[in-house]
């Protein structure tokens, strides 16, 4: 008997074992029938008249792609306030204890329905959700397709990561909604903008609310890794592993992962189930080479001379295959796109530097797993350290054939100066996926020292109006100051780093729209985060800049009462933080919400014109909301009188909590001269233009 193998005879399953149920090709360590031929019980395949089943879960398997460690499964879906017969009751599926995770890179969260909000649950825990509205079921367009789902009748939004249950509740916005609704997690890749009306399709769509009913489940992309070492994993060859943490984020890492040198379809996982571009043949070249040498030596100086020459041809054509290779890369990363954003001056060439593929591999110990920083639906961010000992952060994106936001996060940070955004270093285009160096930011995320307060390092009041007035100026700058105005489209308290001095840095800007002066919004699909989402902006799709000043309202919120922008534990009619917030203010009871160290160390004053300062950003007509400049001279203005009135009352102290901390105006140098309302105010905006731009 012989291992089963594929098209290119390398190695798919283990010797003896079947590799095929029905057109599905089963890989190791995935396997059917004897215990040798899997892992272990999670990845065992039952074959069910030609269809193959993952056993552990229960359901069906359309695929499985052991090079990317993947599994196409066939999922159901959620079914609210249906029919009887058209399966009502609530599919659940737990993936929790397991090797799976659901890839948060390849699927979305879809909710259908009129008037309806459906809510993603982990844990009991509410970790995504959308809201779907509409005024007239019978108005709603025939076709439904995911780029259209902006919340008229359907909505999408990103999964979370590391999620490993489907568990959905459903619940009505309005008192007579006998509507049917459904809620699925599906397999979907966007189209990029560049490609749009090319006549490639890569969007999954229904035809009706008819078909969908119809419909018993959809593709979902399952993540996976091996959990334990009941296996023995290849160690040499042209295939290696490394530790990950796919499915869980309390450990440096949960399990390995493996994967082929240069051939994308080998199974990594086998003795020889992985060939490199050279025509690896199992050690068999070696041998020759050993066996001409020796007949070389001992016959003649011209086989020699042969044998020499052929070394050199193959060391030719080697370099000739990696140069051919860092191309390819290079035009599939957007290369020749970005060449041509260069060469129309859209990126200032002289603030960024191309790094090679062998400088970064060496700063961050191959990718290592531990030198992970964090994750987000865009990449993996890794910590690295140059060959002059700079600490960079290194970000690997998961595009998967999408470049776009590779790109516009690229071309939009060579256009910014500014202490308060994150500063890009360079970009790398040799991998299969590209790669962003920016400057090491060392404290984490807002939204981390926020909610996850350390009492050696508290949240003062001071630094709470510090760090509001460093984010508003830094978005003025991006609305106003910049090149042109740059709109961020994902303002939330995880895209605001702290750098050592604990000053906030803006990131994340593969989100983000950089459009013309004369544009006053721009008609896109909706994208952000669910709790920090305008909803203007939510249901009409047109981006403004108070788009912006929206999400920089709610996190205002988040310094102003330490609580998380979405939670179960609040009334239903107020789970967001926004609209709890807005019922307080209402009820009059402003001061129920505000965060206790806020109240014990702020002025009563300043503290009441912060909070009407988030009120006004709130307000769902944008038009009644500030500019960013407005906000930003505001939020200057109180922070200034907050200072003055500390300093008043405790002369023999420092002004800053923290040592470590240094407080510093965002823009400009702290005058010895007293403050005033008075002199807060700038002369002119090209003066303000100018203190920005320093």
């Amino acid at each position: 008997m012989a291992c089963a193998q594929n098209e290119s005879n390398t190695p798919v399953a283990q010797f003896g074992c079947n590799s095929t149920c029905g057109d599905v090709q089963i890989p190791f360590p995935f396997g059917m029938n004897e215990l040798g031929c899997y892992a272990d019980h999670w990845f065992q395949i039952e074959c069910r008249n030609h269809t193959p089943y993952l056993k552990s879960i229960g359901l069906e398997v359309s695929s499985i792609d052991a090079s990317e460690g993947t599994i196409d499964i066939m999922h159901p879906i959620h079914r609210w306030n249906c029919k009887v017969g058209h399966n009502a009751t609530q599919e659940f599926v737990d993936l929790r204890g397991s090797p799976f995770v659901y890839s948060q890179v390849s699927n979305v969260f879809i909710s259908v329905g009129c008037n309806e909000v459906s809510f993603l649950l982990s844990n009991g825990t509410q970790v995504s959700g959308c809201v779907s509205i509409c005024d007239d079921k019978n108005e709603v367009e025939k076709e439904i397709e995911i780029d259209n789902c902006n919340g008229k009748y359907c909505c999408v939004t990103s999964l979370p990561l590391y999620l490993s249950e489907f568990n959905v509740t459903t619940e009505s916005l309005g008192n007579n909604n006998d509507d049917c609704s459904y809620a699925l997690i599906v397999q979907y890749h966007r189209v990029p903008d560049y490609m749009r009306g090319l006549g490639i399709n890569y969007r999954r769509s229904w035809n009706s609310l008819t078909d969908l009913g119809g419909l018993k489940n959809v593709v979902v992309v399952l993540e996976w890794e091996i959990h334990n070492s009941s296996i023995r994993l290849p160690s040499s060859g042209a295939g290696y592993c490394v530790n990950t943490n796919i499915t869980s984020s309390r450990n440096t890492h949960s399990g390995r992962k493996c994967y082929c040198d240069t051939d994308p379809h080998g199974n990594p996982y086998i003795q020889g189930g992985c060939t490199n571009d050279y025509g690896y043949d199992g050690g068999q070249g070696n041998k020759n080479r050993s066996k001409w040498a020796i007949i070389g030596v001992f016959s003649s100086l011209g086989s020699i001379i042969l044998l020499l020459g052929s070394w050199r041809v193959f060391k030719v054509v080697r370099r000739r295959i990696i140069k051919n290779r860092k191309e390819k890369n290079f035009k599939k990363n957007g290369g020749l796109l970005l060449e041509k954003r260069l060469s129309s001056g859209e990126v200032n060439v002289d603030k960024v530097k191309h790094f090679s593929l062998k400088e970064l591999e060496k700063a961050t110990d191959s990718f290592n797993m531990n030198r992970v920083l964090g994750k987000g639906g865009q990449g993996t961010v890794y910590k690295g350290m140059l060959i002059d000992g700079k600490i960079v952060a290194v970000k690997k994106f998961r595009v998967q054939g999408n470049v776009e936001e590779f790109i516009n996060e690229f071309v939009i940070l060579s256009q910014i100066n500014h202490r308060n955004v994150v500063k890009l270093l360079g970009c790398c285009l040799e991998k299969e996926i590209p790669l962003l160096v920016y400057e090491f930011i060392p404290n984490g995320n807002l939204y981390e020292y926020l909610h996850d307060q350390n009492e050696d390092l508290p949240m003062t009041w001071d630094m709470r109006l510090r760090i509001a007035t460093e984010i508003a100026g830094a978005l003025f700058y991006l609305h106003s100051a910049a090149s042109q105005p740059i709109y961020h489209r994902d303002v939330k308290s995880t895209n605001i780093l702290l750098d050592e001095k604990y000053r906030a840095k803006v990131a994340d800007f593969g989100a983000s729209r950089m459009i013309s002066i004369e544009d006053t919004h721009l008609t896109t699909v909706v994208q952000g985060t669910f709790g920090y989402l305008d909803p203007e902006y939510f249901h009409t799709s047109q981006l403004t800049e108070k788009s912006d000043v929206y999400s920089f309202g709610v996190v205002l919120l988040e310094l102003l009462t330490g609580q998380k922008p979405l939670s179960s534990l609040r009334p239903n009619e107020a789970k967001s933080l926004a609209s709890y917030f807005v019922l307080c203010v209402e009820e009059d009871r402003l001061f129920d919400i505000i965060d206790d160290r806020v109240i014990k160390e702020g002025d009563k004053e300043h503290i009441i014109a912060v909070a009407n300062l988030a009120y006004s950003c709130l307000e769902l007509n944008g038009k009644r909301r500030p500019t960013m400049k407005e906000v930003t001279r505001e939020l200057d203005e109180i922070w200034k009188l907050e200072r003055k009135s500390n300093n008043a009352q405790q002369n023999h102290h420092e002004e800053i909590e923290h040592p470590a901390i240094e407080y510093q105006h965002p823009w400009v140098a702290d005058s010895a001269s007293d403050i005033s309302p008075s002199n807060l105010t700038f002369t002119s905006e090209s003066e303000i233009m100018h203190i920005l731009t320093e």
